[in-house]
């Protein structure tokens, strides 16, 4: 199981991330592809200029024969073909932030990739879209299950759900 974060707040952000999800079927299994809720979310460690995100996550089963580094990549073009710049900084606002957050039970530790992410589960905006989807799933390298995870985070991030758009299933 695959489970990758998506991020957005410039441009039609709702529209770019609903986009995005639609893209990410390429390297799914048919038909287990699944999104939680869209969700409106104050920016975290952000430039004080920064408009709040629209965020989700999804999960799926991966192709047969994608690694995460072949996945890694493809999430870098996708969010440049939606107009995010190669050069940028971290944590400004961005037409489509896609995070590779697990791979089944891979692991990478190198200079350039850290699977699972390393700074998701300090994150509301990625632990509540990811327990509406996999709640009972353990987060490697800690003991507890998304939803644990989720229950005992201390944040005073803002969270809303956007009740208009409802999660996306692949047919």
């Amino acid at each position: 199981m695959v489970l990758i974060g998506l991020g957005s707040n410039q441009g039609d952000s709702t529209d770019i991330v609903v986009a995005a999800i639609e893209a990410l079927q390429e390297f799914a299994l048919p038909a287990t592809l699944r999104s939680s809720r869209l969700l409106r979310t104050s920016p975290v460690n952000c430039p004080p200029e920064s408009g709040d995100f629209i965020n989700c996550a999804v999960i799926f089963q991966a192709r047969v024969g994608l690694t995460p580094e072949a996945l890694l990549g493809a999430l870098k073009t996708i969010e440049h073909d939606f107009g995010r710049r190669q050069k940028y900084t971290r944590n400004a606002p961005r037409e489509l932030d896609l995070d590779l957050l697990l791979f089944g039970d891979e692991v990478r530790n190198s200079e350039n990739f850290t699977l699972p992410h390393p700074r998701a589960i300090d994150r509301l905006f990625v632990l509540q879209p990811a327990a509406e989807l996999i709640p009972q799933t353990p987060w490697p390298g800690t003991g507890l299950t998304i939803q644990q995870l989720l229950e005992q985070l201390e944040t005073d991030e803002q969270v809303y759900i956007l009740e208009e758009i409802p999660p996306y299933y692949c047919a």
